[in-house]
């Protein structure tokens, strides 16, 4: 018979202060350069639908019924639309720009069915930086193998670091600050 023994962990003689905006943000404004790119994937299971039926009330039998889905253009059911979208969220508000980041617009086309058990890759692509507005334009695709499900654009609000350190973004009902910026909003 063996015994693990497990040591307690040291705490720090002095603990250093960490901002917590800049250890849990993403990429801040000035870090952005056109081309950069991330990418989320999930594989979409019957489950997901249901959860998504669930949650956005989004009960279309063409999603949750395969015996009624069999019998439309589509042969099968497919994924909710807004839901595989939603993975275009998950890479904006986690991986690019990341935390701290607000959305501002985002156009989506549909431009084939999502069906369960295909996986969708989302994907982001800086391809315009407005600096006076710290905004930044994301090319937004969905794909299924090479096809591509879902294409659009989004505009998105990023944080910029300051000479004091990076702030939150504060929300007002005519203007954003950014620590000590503020932009109008349009």
């Amino acid at each position: 018979m063996s015994v693990d023994v497990i040591e307690p962990v040291a705490k720090p003689q002095n603990p250093v202060a960490v901002d917590p905006i800049e250890e849990l943000s993403g990429y801040f404004f000035d870090d952005l350069e056109p081309g950069m790119t991330a990418a989320y994937a999930r594989t979409i299971g019957p489950a997901d639908l249901v959860m998504f039926a669930g949650i956005s009330g989004d009960t279309n039998p063409m999603h949750l019924n395969e015996e009624y889905a069999e019998r439309t253009m589509f042969k099968g059911t497919i994924a909710h639309g807004m839901l595989c979208s939603s993975f275009i969220s998950t890479v904006v508000g986690t991986r690019l720009p990341g935390p701290g980041c607000v959305y501002i617009s985002q156009t989506l086309k549909f431009k084939a069915p999502v069906r369960p058990g295909d996986t969708v890759t989302a994907r982001a692509t800086v391809v315009d930086l407005n600096p006076e507005k710290a905004r930044v334009t994301l090319e937004t695709i969905c794909t299924v193998g090479g096809t591509i499900v879902i294409s659009g654009e989004a505009d998105v609000l990023v944080p910029r670091r300051n000479k004091n350190g990076a702030c939150p973004l504060t929300l007002t009902s005519r203007a954003t600050r950014v620590g000590d910026h503020e932009f109008i909003d349009s």
